[in-house]
């Protein structure tokens, strides 16, 4: 009689989101450092538009503020992953933290003395993207040195459900700051929210053991330069590893084809007549992400990554153009939220590639590469969608980048099957107490990697981290 219930349990437990990685001190100190401080982040990320718009009246500076995000991201992000595999990942972190703080420290100075100036703001964005470029890199490297290689799914899944369930919250929590006390109030509370918040993020990194880079193959002593020469061997090395490269390119197919944000105010205005409607469909892919990452706990056994990435980037194609077709809403946010599930899917699978595939020494260039792309690829899509909605309708624009993603993901997979070939060992519970022994993963054997050979591939776990716990 017992049998039943003990093996849904077991079930349930099999689906439920991983926990291991808490085990580790250093993960789990740096979880909750990233995870507060991206909490706190949101703050910012609704209190910067609200006082542009307070101050300007005019949506075109409003929209500024994503060039001056943007661009940084786009000059700093190679340079920042370079940096991280020529310094100490942890003084990086510190560094470019503490750069971050004070930019923060800035705008909740210019809120209490009623600056008022509009340039003032998106120099200090710009400030802020420039330090987020620089750090994400380097944070995202070091976790297959904070936790066993077979435990990094789980811990990535850990990292994007947490910064996911930030993004939903913290957004709503802001917007309470604004409707009790207005904006005269609101935003130096909301600024100094996320800088007091951002303390736990330093505090977390000051406790990380020193990360220094691995050296080059036959490099001797010589110290690795992050300038440009580095960065192109970053690009000559993913050039000849196939499997991180059809990475990067179903990645960019699905955000540049498939991404429909630019669309949910034009169809929620023809199809739901405005209201609440907007904000349900801005919503919902990650409301569907943080639902997906709480039942991830099958990630981590997943031993076809490479299948299963393309397997999620084609749901995700699938979904999207589902969703395009509905006509009630509540249907049109339920296959979005499948569409956000199946993005989470494949951007921890990605991430776990990325990361445990390549040599350390290598991390942080593949990571600002990364940074670019999470970084372009819905903005690019978002350009997409406009162009297509102005020709076509925002219909048609939608369902028709839905499907044309899904397919040329297909084709792409077929075509070149070494991501198809991709499969990676799972984890066992030893791993946790090994790491807690101070055990920390060997890197990838160099010569492997580089061969690009997706048969070396087998003996690799997978995971990464959030492009968060980072501030975008």
């Amino acid at each position: 009689m017992t049998a039943a219930p003990e093996a849904r349990r077991r079930g349930l437990r099999r689906l439920a989101i991983d926990l291991r990685p808490l085990g580790v001190a250093d993960y789990r100190r740096i979880w909750l450092g990233n995870g507060v401080a991206m909490f706190g982040f949101q703050f910012t990320a609704v209190a910067v538009p609200v006082e542009m718009y307070d101050l300007t009246r005019d949506s075109f500076w409003v929209g500024l503020l994503g060039v001056a995000g943007f661009v940084p991201l786009l000059i700093f992000g190679l340079w920042g992953g370079a940096v991280a595999d020529a310094r100490d990942r942890r003084k990086v972190l510190l560094g470019a933290g503490a750069l971050l703080w004070a930019s923060t420290l800035g705008l909740l100075a210019q809120s209490l003395f009623q600056v008022g100036s509009p340039v003032l703001l998106l120099l200090l964005v710009a400030v802020q993207s420039t330090a987020f470029a620089i750090t994400s890199p380097a944070r995202s490297a070091i976790l297959p040195r904070l936790v066993p290689e077979k435990l990094v799914p789980a811990a990535t899944t850990l990292n994007y459900t947490t910064f996911t369930a930030a993004s939903v919250v913290g957004p709503l929590a802001a917007g309470m700051i604004f409707t009790w006390w207005g904006t005269d109030v609101g935003l130096p509370v909301a600024y100094a929210v996320d800088a007091l918040l951002f303390t736990v993020s330093l505090w977390a990194t000051l406790r990380l053991p020193a990360l220094p880079p691995e050296p080059d193959p036959g490099g001797g002593d010589t110290p690795r330069k992050a300038g440009l020469a580095s960065v192109v061997d970053g690009f000559r090395y993913l050039a000849t590893t196939p499997v991180l490269l059809l990475s990067f390119a179903v990645d960019l197919i699905a955000m540049i084809l498939a991404m429909p944000r630019a669309l949910f105010p034009e169809i929620a205005h023809e199809r739901f007549g405005d209201g609440g409607a907007v904000g349900w469909l801005y919503s919902a892919i990650a409301i569907g992400s943080m639902l997906g990452g709480l039942t991830s706990g099958w990630i981590g056994r997943l031993r076809r990554q490479g299948l299963g990435l393309v397997v999620a980037v084609v749901a995700w194609g699938v979904a999207i153009a589902a969703a395009g077709l509905a006509h009630q809403l509540w249907l049109m946010v339920l296959l979005l939220g499948v569409a956000g599930a199946a993005d989470l899917v494949s951007a921890v699978l990605r991430q776990s590639m990325l990361l445990v595939y390549a040599p350390d020494r290598m991390r942080g260039r593949l990571q600002g590469v990364n940074t670019v792309v999470v970084a372009g690829g819905p903005r690019l899509g978002d350009l997409r969608a406009g162009a297509m909605a102005a020709g076509l309708g925002g219909g048609v624009a939608w369902v028709a980048g839905g499907v044309a993603s899904a397919v040329l993901v297909v084709v792409l997979a077929v075509a070149f099957p070494a991501l198809l070939r991709y499969r990676a060992a799972t984890a066992t519970g030893t791993d946790v107490a090994t790491a807690a022994d101070g055990g920390r993963a060997s890197s990838a054997a160099d010569g492997e990697a580089a061969s690009g050979d997706p048969a070396g591939a087998t003996s690799r776990g997978g995971g990464a981290a959030a492009p968060g716990g980072d501030r975008e």
